[in-house]
């Protein structure tokens, strides 16, 4: 037997399938007109993201239905009052609360400003469809070059972790971290690695990049700006490495207030396949190695650019 893989929808699919489909059966079914209730979209996008994360639409529809038959009886006491004009329509985000409960998912937004060793990250949910962005914290103490990890990590993306530190290592004197090539970076230091929401697992080989801008931020004090997000894996030679689920990671970071995506520039075609309005949101720039991410995140930052050629050609 073999097994097929298929994605959820995401959550702007989602959006049109409610618009088009769920809103109008559910009116239908509890017994009101088109136009008797209006869900906005970013009411919409509101319930999507905070109240249901499924792979399909069965939770959203019933989510939908619940505020339909709120808004059902609210016009329904209005009316037996002779009050009918004081019938508002329009769901409005505040009622959401009393309505539908306490929100059940909560979903990272980008930060106005990061500290030295906070990159924002990417992250396709394994059930639901719908990415979102990762906060990955470092910081360091002093030590004996112990290397600590948080966050209920995976085996693989604790490998990403120790080849990234293990990169910045090697490179540690041309990025001007040491003062000397044969000085050992974390010799009198320990290094913490933390990614927060402790309590959901985290795997894969996806944030590797993230994993050494964070590091080079951390050792070199210089701050990262929290609407740039990255995804794509690293190997020792600093080659950065394509990845999965980068519609989802996208529509997340979007969502989210991210305004720049670092990707792997073998991730160039699955970016073709997104919609329109991610593609025209976004800033997506394409990648091949450590060199060109420092690049981008650092323009002012010179160092190491005679190994950025080097690295791109291989």
């Amino acid at each position: 037997m073999e097994r097929i893989r298929l994605s959820g929808y995401t959550s702007l699919e989602k959006m049109h399938i409610a618009s088009q489909y769920l809103i109008p059966k559910q009116l239908q079914s509890n017994g009101l007109a088109a136009g008797q209730v209006e869900l906005p979209a970013d009411v919409l996008s509101k319930i999507i993201t905070s109240y249901t994360r499924e792979s399909g639409v069965r939770n959203l529809e019933r989510e939908i239905g619940s505020v339909c038959r709120a808004k059902a009886v609210e016009y329904a006491e209005a009316k037996d009052a002779h009050k009918e004009e004081s019938y508002k329509p329009r769901v409005e985000i505040s009622e959401l609360e009393s309505i539908l409960g306490i929100e059940k998912y909560y979903s990272e937004i980008a930060e106005r400003s990061n500290k030295p060793g906070v990159v924002t990250g990417l992250v396709a949910f394994s059930t639901g469809g719908i990415g979102s962005i990762l906060f990955i914290e470092t910081e360091q103490m002093p030590g004996s070059g112990r290397l600590q990890l948080t966050g209920k990590l995976g085996e693989v993306i604790k490998e990403s972790v120790e080849v990234a530190l293990t990169w910045v290592k090697a490179h540690a004197y041309v990025l001007g971290l040491t003062n000397h090539p044969d000085e050992d970076l974390t010799k009198n230091r320990n290094v913490h690695v933390h990614c927060p929401a402790g309590a959901v697992p985290k795997d894969g080989p996806s944030a590797g990049v993230a994993f050494t801008i964070a590091m080079i931020s951390m050792f070199s004090g210089r701050r990262v700006s929290p609407t740039l997000a990255m995804t794509g894996e690293v190997s020792l030679r600093g080659r950065v490495t394509p990845v999965g689920g980068i519609k989802e990671k996208l529509i997340g970071a979007l969502t989210a207030g991210v305004k720049t995506v670092l990707l792997p520039v073998h991730n160039r075609k699955e970016v073709r396949e997104l919609p329109e309005e991610v593609k025209n949101g976004l800033e997506i720039i394409y990648v091949r190695s450590v060199w060109e991410a420092l690049k981008h995140v650092w323009p002012e930052w010179t160092v190491g650019e005679e190994n950025m050629a080097f690295e791109s050609r291989l």
